[in-house]
């Protein structure tokens, strides 16, 4: 298979580029080896630093070369970052999210019904034993809870909120599985860690608006946030401080998927913005969140001990969940363990409790 037939792999519904244009691209560039070929053999001089030149006879520089005209006519149709982003592996995963979130229809939510948002997540959770000026230290432990919101087809009206009890569920010692049951028993009256019950005209809840990331209300962003990706992607950064590492940029688009009310227009959007952040990666193609299993990309944070992760559905374009990665084994957790992860999963139902 040549290296159009493949590009044509990845986007079924690109057309071909008219033979005459391939022509003229082919043209130019042969005329522009030949004018520029010395009989000596030829040196890649783009290569990075750390790398050594890799010297090639013309013949092969010829035919790739070629490849890449044909390539990059093709590839023109399908994306073209303004400035350095993912690398090609995450933005096709990404692109093709996009493209088969917009052919996957949101859920349609008639009169007395509700989109039922099912979120399980993971958190790290821990305790002081002991001063910690004296030498005291500090046990870890990971807790688990699940929440069930109800919301309702006009978003004016009363969403539903139930939310379980969070509860510890692993544990890296003996001793801090003691100090977890210890700590959960103290906290017996704690909503968050018995469940509670909560109801609020428009999701509300607590008296404030619900966010969409980075303190920008949920409506209003679904409204007004623009659908191009690199101006998306530009606002999502101005929202956050300067300076800011990108993987906090992902962190807010994986918010934003994960309140489970975003148009496919906008999700398409998000998951084009995230192609374009800079040093957004495939990390696992067969990433398995609370038994779903997905294509994980992911972004190492700058001090290269933790890595944020979004999984993703790649035959419908949704969000199964995010994770939290930690790269550097520490004084409770094994490097590689997700010390905090949600998975989200959506459906219609007829009643609320």
């Amino acid at each position: 298979m040549n290296d159009l037939q493949l590009l044509r792999e990845m986007r079924s519904d690109i057309g071909s580029a008219p033979p005459a244009t391939l022509a003229r691209g082919r043209n130019r560039l042969m005329s522009k080896i030949s004018s520029d070929y010395q009989p000596e053999a030829t040196t890649v001089t783009h290569a990075p630093a750390s790398v050594r030149p890799i010297r090639f006879r013309r013949r092969a520089l010829i035919a790739s070369a070629a490849a890449l005209v044909v390539g990059g006519i093709v590839v023109a149709d399908v994306v073209r970052p303004s400035g350095p982003g993912a690398t090609a592996e995450a933005a096709e995963v990404l692109n093709n999210a996009a493209a088969a979130t917009i052919r996957t229809s949101d859920p349609m939510v008639g009169p007395g019904q509700y989109l039922k948002i099912d979120t399980t997540a993971v958190y790290a959770a821990g305790v002081a034993l002991g001063d910690p000026g004296t030498g005291g230290r500090s046990v870890e432990w990971l807790d688990k809870s699940s929440d069930h919101l109800y919301v309702p087809a006009n978003h004016a009206a009363e969403w539903i909120w139930k939310r379980e009890a969070r509860i510890p569920t692993t544990f890296f010692s003996e001793e801090a599985k003691a100090a977890a049951t210890k700590y959960q028993q103290s906290q017996a009256s704690d909503p968050i860690r018995t469940g509670e019950l909560l109801r609020a005209p428009g999701g509300n809840f607590y008296g404030e608006p619900r966010l969409l990331f980075a303190g920008l209300p949920l409506e209003e962003g679904v409204k007004n946030l623009p659908r191009d990706p690199q101006a998306l992607l530009n606002t999502i950064r101005q929202r956050g401080k300067q300076g800011r590492p990108e993987a906090e940029t992902l962190e807010n688009i994986a918010a934003a998927l994960r309140t489970g009310v975003v148009p496919a227009d906008l999700r398409a959007a998000l998951y084009k913005a995230a192609a374009l952040i800079p040093g957004v990666t495939v990390v696992d193609n067969e990433a398995n969140l609370d038994g779903r299993v997905g294509t994980a990309i992911g972004i190492e944070h700058p001090n290269r001990e933790t890595r944020t992760d979004i999984i993703i559905d790649p035959t419908n374009g949704l969000l199964i969940g995010e994770r939290l990665v930690t790269l550097k084994a520490g004084k409770t957790f094994p490097a590689g363990t997700a010390t905090a992860w949600t998975s989200v999963k959506t459906s219609v139902v007829g009643s609320a409790p």
